[in-house]
């Protein structure tokens, strides 16, 4: 994670995700939850940057034009290879906007889309082949016959699945530290400079004998983990991971 304040030197050092110790041009990785567009915060300027609900479309802010993406729904599994139609402005607690479609392909839960994006770094000849891939699939998909049996378990599928996702329990990763000890300093700080936070929703989870994670939950609904995440953010985080069932 990186810090604003200056005090934090000493504590990235520490820490696991020390972006130094990374190569360069790594892949884009986040866990978080999607945006679906909706035009109506298209108009009254929330979203920058209009995507059409009745295809496959997403929009990331940072990545570059016709980057591809996989998309995963790391409850059902469902993925999705798709490319970056443009950069569009978003709330900062969102990883990526992406269209009705998009959240229906992968049988996300509008009221809770969590989403898994990876960037695809290949060569030219892969990702025109995976984008050969991706259109056969499309053509596949829609010319395929459905039958009234399987309308009816599609229905208890999507019935099942939406209930258990209503069940996870979400999570804001705040930081990852090789000493559980300065994960503990952190957690302390955070008490005592954020006072607005439920210091109870605090918790270092040791990974192995080399990590242990500061994470903040659990939370069932997203307004929740919006509020601390202003609040997180407003301390001097400038990026934030969340995670599920941790």
């Amino acid at each position: 994670m990186r810090f604003k304040f200056l005090v934090f030197i000493l504590l990235l050092t520490s820490c696991s995700g020390n972006m130094q110790s990374l190569p360069k041009k790594q892949p884009y990785t986040a866990k978080g939850f999607a945006y679906i567009f909706n035009e109506n915060d298209y108009k009254n300027k929330i979203i920058r940057g209009r995507l059409d609900n009745s295809k496959l479309e997403v929009s990331h802010s940072g990545l570059r034009i016709n980057s591809l993406i996989k998309l995963i729904n790391p409850k059902t599994k469902d993925t999705l290879t798709i490319k970056n139609l443009r950069r569009s402005n978003y709330p900062d607690f969102y990883k990526i906007l992406i269209s009705e479609q998009v959240a229906k392909k992968l049988n996300i839960d509008p009221d809770l889309p969590f989403i898994e994006i990876i960037e695809i770094k290949k060569n030219k000849s892969f990702v025109a082949k995976k984008a050969k891939i991706f259109n056969e699939e499309k053509k596949i998909s829609s010319n395929a016959p459905v039958t009234s049996v399987r309308i009816s378990n599609i229905s208890r599928e999507k019935s099942s699945k939406k209930n258990a996702i209503n069940k996870n329990k979400f999570h804001i990763l705040i930081a990852s530290f090789y000493s559980e000890e300065t994960a503990e300093f952190l957690k302390k700080r955070i008490i005592k400079e954020i006072p607005n936070l439920d210091s109870q929703k605090l918790k270092i989870v040791k990974k192995s004998n080399k990590k242990s994670n500061l994470i903040s939950g659990p939370y069932n609904t997203i307004n929740l983990m919006k509020n601390d995440y202003i609040l997180f953010k407003k301390f001097g985080f400038e990026e934030l991971d969340f995670i599920i069932n941790e």
